[in-house]
């Protein structure tokens, strides 16, 4: 019996062959075990020591080439020598480096030539500062008269695209990369375009990542790391990420590499971490008490000597930063914002026990709900926007998101554009926190988001605040015309108490706030009746029940008004039942994602939007038993939470369908009955 010959790799050729093309076309190109530059080759080795990868670790060619516009960008290419070795996609055509567990696919990477240098790009994107790189693959065969047949893939990573890489196009030779063809073929590149559809899977691809990945570093730390609490990991997240930062050309990103584990006065790894913070928080020119504030808060962990020891050659603190940086680095890094400090925070809250808090206080808004008290609030570009219960600031990012688009779609010159895009992030948010933990994320989000940080307070907002600004211009009133909320519902009258202090602090405006509904029913009466001596109530909201699932289960309603103007007895009041939302939701740990679009969520939101601006002509998905129109007594305070009257009134509908039932009932026992006399044996 014959022995099957399996085949042989003819990587050699290929790699003779390719590289051939490239010295012919004057290329400066390096080989596997050659460097390319620091950055890159350290870059390329961290990623692969983190990964537990072992063996070939680095692409068998490297290049870098420079654009027109002065850009470089890395080429990396990995050649393979079997047949059906180019690439291995998974089910929704993507790149397949990741296994269903969110785990490195070595399977994969070591097998497939664009699917290794996919991943080496994924090394660079996390680890240096280039954000678009361009992947290569080729492997081939020899047919039966021994002629090399070989494919290639082009594949494009970046920022853009949340580094899992899309392909450029066909290609069967590498002349692309020549000098006079290079500025044409990364025309191509830029003028790759994801769908909505495809971003939105790409977000959820990478959501899952961050999920495992901040789940992961959390135990991590929690096991193995000793002597640090709740307090001092929220602040190590918060200090490693901002000294990772870096501002381009002013501000370099801290490495690993520079904290030295040197017990020297003045040179530990947390002093090198906070001059790095420091220089950040200057160059972004924060006020000077700002950047106290925050250097103070930070200082006090990173400093202490205990995580500063040095045991066997390392400190705590640089094992911690290197854990954060390894796990975190790229989903900053790639601009995943908000999803990413969304789900940062929400992670960290966890950290903080407040999820153990019996009146479960601390609750994140979910940014679509964020997003919707926005829209609620009439925010837009002009709008002077302030939360008195900040938490992450995740209210007033989404205010941000929606003043910084407003401006971008009417404003037509550039200049006055950025000095806007400025003016909103400095001048146009305040938030109130005051609990310090809090608050420094807070900042951090603020700091991620771009920078509206500004004016981020930590203050008591019932007692310490007064309405001015609390940086810059610390003896001017804020001229608030918005409001949003999400207040600690144990705090008074549900957190009612908020809402008549900020309402009252203005002139003008809008405010839209999401508390628990029994506020609305009795447990804020007294304020009601007060907010309501001066201000109106235009709209009051049921939202569904499972809106927080997995962090609180209480039912909550958003409640619009319009500030400054008293309350008339004869007003009448938007009741809207938005109990389905079109969203569905689940509390699954291991679900891919627990919130789903399952009857037109999207459309449902902007319903929701005009019925409360326009009223009833916009019912279109709702009906008559979701949307009802009443008055108030505005002497009452507790009767925020109504709904459409029901018709008990019988029709002859009912009459007929009550007959019927009671007749087959009827008929069916009847025939029991005979069945049973049939069945009984005789005597």
């Amino acid at each position: 019996m014959r022995e099957k010959k399996t085949a042989q790799s003819i990587e050699p050729n290929i790699a003779d062959l390719a590289n051939g093309w490239l010295k012919s076309y004057q290329l400066d190109y390096k080989l596997e075990q050659e460097s390319l530059n620091t950055e890159i080759d350290k870059a390329l080795s961290d990623y692969f020591t983190k990964n537990g990868g072992s063996g070939a670790n680095r692409p068998d060619v490297k290049l870098l080439l420079q654009h027109e516009n002065m850009n470089f960008y890395p080429i990396l290419i990995e050649y393979k020598g079997y047949k059906n070795k180019l690439v291995k996609l998974d089910n929704q055509g993507q790149v397949e480096n990741r296994t269903a567990k969110n785990d490195p696919y070595f399977k994969n990477i070591n097998s497939y030539a664009v699917n290794g240098a996919v991943h080496y790009a994924n090394a660079i994107l996390h680890h240096t500062s280039y954000t678009d790189i361009i992947a290569i693959g080729m492997t081939g065969y020899k047919d039966e008269n021994e002629k090399i047949q070989y494919q290639i893939g082009v594949y494009y990573v970046s920022k853009s695209n949340f580094g899992i890489g899309q392909k450029v196009g066909e290609f069967s030779d590498l002349s692309f990369l020549k000098r006079e063809n290079f500025d044409s073929f990364i025309k191509q590149v830029k003028s790759l375009s994801l769908t909505q559809e495809e971003i939105e899977k790409l977000k959820e691809q990478r959501e899952r990542e961050i999920n495992a990945s901040l789940v992961k570093l959390n135990n991590d730390i929690y096991q193995n790391e000793k002597g640090l609490g709740e307090n001092d990991r929220v602040y190590l997240v918060a200090a490693s990420i901002i000294a990772t930062l870096g501002i381009p050309g002013k501000v370099a990103p801290l490495e690993k590499e520079d904290l030295k584990s040197s017990i020297e006065k003045g040179n530990t790894d947390g002093d090198i971490i906070v001059r790095k913070i420091q220089a950040f928080l200057e160059e972004k020119q924060l006020p000077k008490a700002k950047k106290d504030l925050i250097l103070r808060t930070l200082q006090n962990t990173l400093t202490t000597e205990n995580i500063n020891k040095v045991s066997n050659g390392e400190s705590q603190l640089k094992r911690v930063f290197a854990k954060i940086i390894d796990d975190l680095g790229i989903y900053y890094k790639i601009g995943l914002t908000t999803d990413f400090t969304g789900k940062l925070f929400n992670e960290m809250y966890s950290w903080l026990g407040f999820t153990q808090d019996k009146l479960n206080d601390v609750v994140l808004t979910p940014s679509y709900v964020a997003t919707l008290l926005v829209k609620l609030a009439r925010i837009n570009k002009d709008s002077y926007v302030w939360d008195f219960a900040t938490g992450s600031a995740g209210l007033l990012v989404a205010a941000m998101n929606e003043m910084l688009n407003d401006a971008k779609n009417t404003t037509t010159s550039p200049d006055e554009l950025k000095q806007k895009e400025i003016q909103i992030k400095a001048e146009q948010l305040l938030g109130l926190e005051v609990l310090s933990n809090v608050y420094m994320l807070a900042i951090l989000n603020m700091i991620l988001m771009g920078d509206g940080s500004s004016n981020i307070l930590n203050k008591n907002s019932l007692t310490d605040f007064d309405g001015n600004y609390g940086f810059g211009k610390p003896s001017e009133k804020f001229p608030a015309d918005a409001f949003i909320l999400n207040p600690p519902y144990s705090a008074k009258g549900n957190g009612m108490i908020f809402v008549e202090k900020a309402l009252n602090m203005m002139n003008k405006g809008y405010a839209a706030i999401i508390i628990q509904n029994s506020a609305g029913s009795g447990k804020a009466k007294e304020y009601n009746q007060r907010i309501l001596k001066k201000h109106t109530l235009l709209a009051s909201i049921k939202m569904p029940i499972d809106l927080f699932i997995g962090k609180s289960s209480v039912q909550t309603n958003i409640y619009v008004f319009k500030i400054n103007e008293k309350h008339e007895k004869d007003e009448m009041v938007k009741f809207i039942d938005f109990s389905n939302d079109g969203y569905t939701r689940t509390n699954r740990k291991k679900a891919s994602n627990n919130l789903k679009d399952t009857d037109r969520a999207i459309e449902r939101y902007q319903e929701l939007v005009n019925l409360v601006r326009f009223g009833r002509s916009k019912l279109n998905i709702f009906t008559d038993k979701e949307y009802y129109e009443n008055t108030i007594d505005p002497e009452n305070g507790a009767d925020w939470n109504q709904s459409a009257p029901i018709d008990t009134k019988p029709t002859l509908q009912d009459f007929k369908k009550t007959v019927s039932d009671y007749l087959a009932w009827e008929v069916s026992n009847l025939l029991k009955q005979q069945n049973k006399e049939e069945e009984s044996p005789g005597k």
